[in-house]
């Protein structure tokens, strides 16, 4: 049953899929449209088999920043929101500063990074650790704030210290908002890496692109696009089951251990 409500819940998605790619297969192969304008999905298909190798290549680079960008947010913005839930002032200071940061694009900040910090690996794993900040930040801030305070009250009357009430009460309340957080992060870690390599970078998918671009490669470009975003998804998976992981009790298919 529950393998029939799940395809259920994606046979809209997948159908409206088939027929965008069918009509779109249609349109590129009977009309004047020119292929570098609009390639059909099947010329597409056979770039990205053509051109596996290569693409895979630049994947590596890609992901040389992704993951040491994503870890650094994922380390710095749970000890920033623990210090604004603990501390009024820092959050009075410091929430409206990350609110206007967003503003912002992350276009004009980049340059600034190259600037600073040269051309290499750095660079694009701060611009991928500041596209994951926020999301991850501010989603820990609000999962803080929803603690509830009789359970904290509970824990101190039990003569429970900080670390203890911490581990307790403010971790399992905090883990589905940091979830939460952290996919928005995973899906948009990519996108930052490849602004990083947009800038300035020697390999990586946002060269490919831009290579792609130039050259009216557009068949070459909608590959790599496809790539993107299996990889945005494979994050977005990943982070999924890590969080079924660490909270089983929000799956829909667990049960409660018996008393």
């Amino acid at each position: 049953m529950a393998e029939i409500k799940k395809l259920n819940n994606i046979a809209p998605a997948l159908i409206l899929i088939v027929l965008v790619i069918g009509s779109w297969e249609l349109i590129s192969n009977f009309s004047d449209i020119p292929t570098y304008i609009l390639p059909a999905p099947s010329a597409i298909v056979r770039a990205l088999a053509n051109n596996f190798g290569l693409l895979l290549y630049h994947s590596g680079y890609t992901f040389a920043a992704v993951l040491p960008g994503l870890s650094l947010a994922i380390i710095i913005s749970p000890l920033l929101a623990l210090l604004m839930d603990r501390f009024t002032f820092f959050k009075k200071a410091l929430y409206p500063l990350l609110v206007i940061s967003q503003a912002v694009p992350i276009f004009a900040v980049a340059p600034l990074i190259l600037i600073w910090f040269g051309v290499g690996l750095l660079p694009k794993v701060l611009i991928v650790a500041l596209v994951c900040f926020f999301p991850l930040t501010i989603n820990l801030v609000d999962g803080f704030s929803q603690v509830d305070p009789e359970a904290i009250e509970l824990m101190q009357t039990m003569r429970a210290n900080r670390l203890l009430i911490t581990r307790s009460v403010h971790l399992p309340s905090t883990l589905p908002y940091f979830f939460s957080g952290l996919k928005i992060a995973a899906t948009y870690s990519v996108l930052g890496a490849i602004i990083g390599e947009w800038l300035a970078a020697r390999a990586g998918l946002g060269i490919y692109m831009l290579r792609a671009m130039h050259s009216f490669r557009t068949v070459d470009l909608f590959a790599a696009i496809i790539v993107v975003v299996v990889l945005s998804l494979a994050l977005f998976k990943l982070v999924e089951l890590a969080g079924n992981l660490a909270m089983p009790w929000q799956r829909t298919d667990y049960e409660h251990p018996e008393r």
